[in-house]
């Protein structure tokens, strides 16, 4: 990407009347993908900066341990700033990062990592450098959509607010998702009342596109046959609809039988199942896990999910290989159970580990354990495996800062934080994940 020509005046924006303008030097990129200032003692987020920026902002409402800022102008750019490559990035709140120098980008995403373990004392742990994916790649995405005034909008919130920003285009996503927002959207104005709501999940799975609507009032006759009308048009795989994230999702036209693929096995996937947001993503994840678990042939997947780590552990060439899968999930849990029946070696657990970790008696049957939880991590289920005696750990985390504590817990057991694998998948984004191994 061409750097941004060195001029004055960039970005104008309107002052919130109650603040004053204030002139700031951005110091660093922050947690969030804000730029980080001083001003009169406190810490100032200014969205949109890179580190070097001399800009004018306003100043905001408190944020942590310091306050928010509105960008109204970028005076002189810092050496790091380049042109946002997507017409719809500062609006937009899908991406944070547009407007930071790729090389830099990619050092700030480890660097993130990095942060995240010298907070938790780890600062000599090895951090490998960031495996990228690129652009057009990911698979999945949730966009939002109203109609008001007999128009309709679909696209993503705009940063910190509830307003939608429409998109015409996105850098991010696979083409076969772009190519069906402006069809969705004419379909959701026809469907959705004045003043209504929804929320669109397209997912690209292995047998078609799976679309998931969820919120606005329940379809009626009309809109159940424009819907289905759409997905044959459209050559959908699947069109559902559910009143609330919480609620069960109703088929409305379900074309064919949708998987994915973990392995070779094809795993079903209900409408809004949780999947990694890119193939390549998920094919970086699995090959660190599959090098930190090694010739392991005893191996538990914790927070299995519907196997994505399960069925390459499983498929290993290595004598004795064998997988227990432990996910809490009910309809994840019988999905991964259907798909590992007549595997060799595979076995599977529903159980909640938040609540009924595995102990550490337990654990020491397994030579080697992976654990994928949730952005809050595994508190409890580190604790066990910390007083386990199991030789090999390798986690898996979408948040640097929960994985750093549950990474300490490990190493005060006895463990070695041998490497961290950054994945980006999650590309201008503030989000970074990684692969960790511990060994004893």
């Amino acid at each position: 990407m061409a750097r941004r020509p060195q001029r004055r005046h960039q970005r104008k924006r309107p002052a919130p009347a109650a603040f004053a303008p204030v002139t700031l030097e951005i110091l660093e990129i922050g947690a969030r993908g804000d730029g980080l200032a001083e001003h009169a003692g406190r810490r100032v987020y200014v969205p949109l900066t890179v580190a070097g920026d001399r800009v004018r902002a306003a100043l905001g409402e408190p944020r942590g341990d310091g306050v928010a800022a509105t960008l109204l102008e970028v005076s002189e750019p810092g050496p790091d700033r380049v042109a946002p490559p997507c017409r719809h990035f500062g609006t937009c709140g899908g991406c944070a990062l547009q407007h930071l120098e790729d090389a830099a980008y990619g050092a700030w995403k480890r660097s993130q990592v990095s942060a995240a373990l010298a907070r938790a004392g780890l600062a000599g742990a090895e951090v490998a450098p960031t495996v990228r994916t690129v652009a057009a790649s990911r698979r999945r995405a949730t966009f939002a959509a109203a109609r008001r005034g007999g128009r309709c909008v679909l696209g993503f919130n705009e940063r910190s607010s509830h307003r939608i920003a429409a998109v015409t285009g996105c850098l991010v996503v696979e083409p076969a998702i772009l190519d069906l927002l402006a069809p969705l959207e004419a379909l959701l104005c026809a469907v959705l009342p004045d003043g209504g709501t929804a929320d669109v999940a397209v997912a690209v799975l292995d047998g078609g596109i799976d679309l998931l609507l969820t919120g606005g009032p329940e379809p009626g006759l009309d809109a159940r046959e424009r819907m289905a009308a759409f997905a044959e048009t459209h050559d959908i795989g699947r069109l559902s609809w559910r009143r609330s994230a919480t609620a069960a999702a109703e088929p409305v036209a379900a074309r064919r039988t949708l998987h994915a693929r973990f392995g070779g096995i094809a795993v079903p996937v209900e409408p809004g199942a949780f999947l990694q947001a890119s193939a390549a993503g998920e094919a970086a994840l699995v090959e660190a896990v599959l090098a930190g678990v090694g010739p392991a042939a005893r191996v538990a997947d914790l927070f299995a999910g519907l196997g994505t780590f399960t069925f390459p552990l499983a498929s290993r060439v290595v004598p004795g290989a064998a997988v227990h899968a432990v996910e809490g999930d009910a309809s994840t849990h019988a999905a991964l159970v259907a798909a590992g029946r007549g595997q060799a070696g595979v076995t599977a657990e529903r159980r909640d580990l938040f609540a009924d970790a595995l102990g550490a008696e337990e654990l020491s049957r397994f030579d080697a354990v992976v654990f994928d939880p949730p952005r809050a991590g595994a508190r409890a289920q580190s604790v066990q495996l910390a007083a386990s005696a199991v030789p090999t750990v390798v986690g898996v985390s979408c948040n640097p800062a929960t994985f750093a504590r549950d990474a300490r817990t490990l190493v005060d057991g006895g463990y070695r934080l041998e490497q961290v694998t950054p994945v980006d998948q999650f590309l201008w984004s503030s989000h970074v994940e990684l692969v960790g191994v511990f060994r004893r």
